[in-house]
């Protein structure tokens, strides 16, 4: 595919997807500023209190903080207009500091096997949601794609992985409820090397019943891949709901404690106003945030792109400039 071409569609989807963060941050912004003319403490005092807000995270805020008030005082007058696009810097420069992986597009590296990712987290993040989507989104890009449902704690996990599945066109390789979950992501593997599959994506049980057995769980699938492949898994990818903002850092903490976690996906931020959950969580793991949930439509499962995502969330919309 090339170099990633972020269309005026796409860039429109996550637009609208940060639509009710964007509102919530500006909407607090302008009256943080209103009588005010340069950058002072006291505006410094209400971006943080509305960056903490919109569940950036104490720590990450604080960083954004400090950096604006080394530029303010390097420039020694900072006026409330500059200040829009002083974050925008800033937090770009951050998040590109942090972490220097970004991915490109869809496409993957060439290594004469499937590239498999392993994906972990709780139910009702909008994990088997993320994982059908992707499947199609690497189907468009011309990779065929084999899934695995070794979520096999409920049966409603795998019910819903075949609709994706069926939905987006390509096989899966499923057992009864109750079977071992290794046996499945084994099997998926060996269905993806006897079919020359591109990619293979594996669904894990969406449960942190407890630290050590879901560390052992997925120790174990990870150990019976290597036998089929044995750099498997390429990624593990840590699903995460956006929504709900301080709880996504809890599990993440939780995930990367129990197991090595390559990549993040951040759903649901189309449904909230804490859509600051996805620079905090970029720099507090170091964990490259690679893609990002911005609407209900097949294609809005975006690739994650820092640069965009700041000049969506801190660009204001026509709308808000009129207010």
């Amino acid at each position: 595919m090339g170099i990633f071409s972020f269309t005026k569609s796409k860039k429109e989807s996550l637009d609208k997807g940060l639509e009710k963060t964007k509102e919530s941050v500006f909407s607090k912004l302008s009256r943080a500023v209103i009588g005010k003319t340069k950058v002072d403490d006291e505006v410094l005092d209400s971006l943080e209190e509305i960056l903490i807000s919109s569940d950036v995270g104490v720590n990450t805020t604080l960083k954004i903080i400090e950096r604006i008030e080394k530029r303010v005082a390097r420039d020694k007058y900072v006026s409330t207009s500059e200040l829009n696009g002083i974050l925008r810097s800033e937090i770009a420069a951050l998040l590109a500091e942090n972490n220097s992986y970004e991915a490109a597009d869809f496409d993957l590296p060439k290594t004469g096997n499937p590239y498999v990712i392993l994906v972990v987290g709780v139910n009702g993040v909008g994990k088997t949601t993320t994982i059908g989507k992707l499947a199609h989104q690497f189907k468009a890009a011309g990779k065929s794609v084999i899934l695995g449902a070794a979520d096999t704690f409920r049966a409603a996990a795998i019910e819903q992985l075949q609709i994706w599945a069926d939905r987006v066109g390509v096989p899966i390789v499923k057992q009864q409820m109750g079977s071992d979950p290794a046996s499945v992501a084994y099997d998926t593997l060996l269905s993806a090397k006897a079919s020359g599959a591109d990619v293979v994506i594996i669904d894990t049980a969406g449960r942190l019943h407890n630290k050590i057995n879901l560390m052992n769980e997925l120790s174990k699938v990870k150990k019976v891949m290597q036998k089929v492949f044995p750099d498997a898994p390429d990624e593990v990818l840590l699903v995460l709901d956006g929504s709900t903002g301080q709880n996504a850092f809890e599990q993440a903490k939780q995930f990367t404690l129990a197991t090595e976690v390559t990549a993040l996906a951040l759903t649901k931020l189309d449904g909230t106003a804490k859509g600051g959950v996805v620079i905090g969580i970029s720099d507090q793991f170091k964990i490259p945030v690679k893609y990002i949930g911005v609407g209900e439509g097949l294609d809005d499962l975006q690739i994650f792109q820092r640069a965009e995502f700041v000049d969506s969330l801190f660009n204001p919309s026509a709308s808000l400039r009129d207010r």
